[in-house]
């Protein structure tokens, strides 16, 4: 069985956008899981954009919008539990690192038979935030399919994404959805 080693720096030949290394930074030289060490790593201003979408029904989303559902406003309640899922992260995906989060927004964009979920978390610290932006995500939008199971169980969560992220070492980066 082929060993992974501690990733520390990405490649010469590394470009914003291209995978960095074949080499997982969250297995050491046995190919156990670790949580990676940032204790050397500076502070840094950091912000990630995530989206994804839950898709249902043209009356479905009216009903969202006009506040009808049986359980009372979805869209506040997942712009909620979006936001709290963004400070839990560390507590849900085991190596993601407790971070100081500075700002988390969670916001809609309502289709005809689609809500688009955007989430937007800052933070200066030595880690990147994609994770959390990525969970307020996951969250908001199974908080969604929650409120609405009753009056649609084949609704769906489709396409979650981390569209950009500032800050530490990589700079930018932003994912080309053409």
């Amino acid at each position: 069985m082929a060993r992974a080693s501690r990733a520390s720096t990405p490649p010469a030949q590394w470009e914003p956008g291209e995978p960095r290394s074949a080499e997982l930074s969250h297995l050491d030289e046995r190919g156990a899981a670790h949580m990676v060490d940032v204790s050397e790593k500076g502070a840094t201003k950091r912000t990630a954009v995530a989206a994804g979408s839950l898709r249902t029904s043209a009356d479905v989303v009216a009903l969202i919008s006009s506040g009808g559902l049986p359980k009372g406003d979805a869209l506040a309640t997942a712009r909620v539990a979006g936001i709290l899922a963004a400070k839990r992260t560390s507590d849900l995906i085991p190596l993601c690192h407790q971070l100081a989060l500075t700002g988390v927004d969670v916001d809609f964009t309502v289709g005809e038979s689609d809500i688009e979920i955007v989430a937007t978390v800052r933070s200066t610290d030595r880690t990147g935030v994609e994770m959390e932006a990525l969970t307020a995500v996951s969250v908001a939008a199974l908080t969604l399919y929650d409120m609405i199971k009753a009056v649609d169980p084949a609704a769906r969560i489709d396409d979650i994404r981390v569209l950009r992220k500032e800050g530490g070492k990589t700079g930018h980066w932003a994912r080309d959805e053409r």
